[in-house]
């Protein structure tokens, strides 16, 4: 669970604070100063049945979060012998909670002004500058009595409590389970092989390649777990293949592992198992022919559509009525069309925080 908030100072058009909450990359609850209080789906049932929660919840936001961030970047303007201008306090709290074993893990960290400022250690309750500008404030920090009370409290009692409220509420969609798919992709011949597993959940997964059914380190590059659209996770890992004889690709395979579920899912390497941006010599083939059969077919069309208007143009010409001149009666053959009204040419074919 995390608890994201914003305090923003000399910009236009920008609420002062703005808080979210999320559970496992998931949006439950955001809130900002403007009296704006959004809460998704997954916990509504929670805030309707507990109606007093979402109110302290607008309170904070609405009152005491912007007297408060303010109150902290004042101070640190002041610490920064800085007058004005824009200025960003960001806050991001939460806790980890193993739901097997109830080990709980708290965390806080500040970023000012977009660089990281202080972390909270969890064990002595004292504040971690990251960088030397902030020793300053850590000092102050260190000796706020008030703050270090809150965040004991929350760690311990607070966070917990909340986070085991938002998934029994949340139960039918945050413990869930979704396996993915499991693709091997490959841009060209000479590139690695990427094994792509994606439309899992929970997040909590892993992704390895394996020679022989010992898990590789080397010439293998993790990537990070990514969120999907749908709420899902996608991973993936890259083989570097270049010192791998094709005789040997047998021995290798993507092994995907999700919390909670017993049975992996492996995929060998396999050539036919690859999708790749590479077109193969009898597909190019197929691909030219096809194309010269539909060229040859437009033709042809452009072709008769042609012959027809002209020979209804001649048609036209032959069954026109007579005309009377002068007394004379004269075949609409003997003399020429207006040019308005001559056969038209063929066209061209182109192809949040509530406490």
């Amino acid at each position: 669970m995390k608890y994201f908030i914003t305090g923003s100072t000399g910009v236009q058009h920008l609420p002062e604070v703005v808080g979210r909450v999320e559970v496992d990359e998931h949006l439950l609850l955001s809130c900002d100063s403007n009296k704006k209080v959004d809460v998704k789906d997954i916990v509504k049932s929670f805030y309707i049945k507990y109606p007093e929660l979402l109110e302290r919840c607008g309170h904070k936001c609405f009152q005491v979060w912007p007297n408060t961030y303010k109150s902290f970047t004042n101070s640190l303007m002041s610490l920064y012998n800085q007058s004005g201008g824009v200025h960003v306090l960001q806050e991001v709290d939460g806790l980890e909670w193993d739901d097997e074993t109830e080990e709980v893990k708290g965390f806080v960290q500040f970023a000012y002004d977009g660089e990281d400022l202080l972390k909270l250690d969890p064990n002595t309750f004292t504040w971690i500058a990251l960088r030397p500008e902030a020793f300053p404030a850590k000092q102050i920090w260190d000796a706020d009595k008030v703050m270090r009370e809150f965040y004991k409290f929350a760690f311990t009692q607070l966070y917990p409590e909340w986070l085991k409220q938002y998934v029994v509420y949340g139960r039918s969609f945050l413990l869930r389970t979704e396996l993915p798919s499991v693709s091997l992709l490959q841009k060209t011949p000479s590139s690695p092989v990427s094994c792509l597993a994606t439309g899992f959940y929970p997040h909590r997964a892993s992704l390895v390649w394996r020679k022989d059914g010992e898990e590789l380190h080397e010439e293998v590059d993790h990537g990070e777990i990514l969120p999907n659209h749908d709420g899902t996770f996608q991973m993936s890992v890259d083989l570097n293949l270049s010192s791998v004889t094709p005789e040997d690709w047998t021995r290798y395979d993507c092994v995907f592992q999700l919390f909670g579920v017993e049975e992996d899912i492996i995929t060998k390497l396999e050539e036919d198992r690859i999708r790749t941006n590479e077109v193969k010599p009898s597909n190019m083939t197929v691909l030219v022919t096809a194309a010269v059969v539909v060229l040859i077919l437009i033709g042809a069309a452009g072709f008769i559509v042609y012959k027809k208007k002209k020979d209804t143009c001649l048609q036209h010409d032959i069954m026109a009525p007579a005309a009377v001149l002068d007394g004379q009666t004269v075949s609409q053959t003997d003399r020429p069309l207006p040019v308005s009204a001559r056969c038209p040419p063929c066209r061209e074919w182109n192809l949040f925080y509530v406490v």
